[in-house]
């Protein structure tokens, strides 16, 4: 049986690496400071965010705990 693909056509996967090289070479690759000055931004964030979750946590426990007399 012949196959339906021609001898010269990629199989999937080389489509899929080459396609995909050449998509990130079109990239705006931030600057080495930059990405340092976006990654302290996400840690400070991350931080502020924690310590106001588990701080609401803390208190919706105190309160249910108190209103259930538990």
């Amino acid at each position: 049986m012949a196959s339906k693909r021609g001898s010269n056509q990629p199989n999937a996967i080389t489509r899929f690496f080459r396609e995909t090289s050449a998509e990130l070479r079109k990239v705006s690759w931030p600057t080495r400071a930059e990405a340092i000055s976006l990654t302290r931004i996400v840690i400070v964030v991350m931080v502020i965010m924690g310590a106001f979750l588990g701080s609401m946590d803390w208190l919706f426990f105190r309160f249910f705990t108190w209103l259930l007399g538990s």
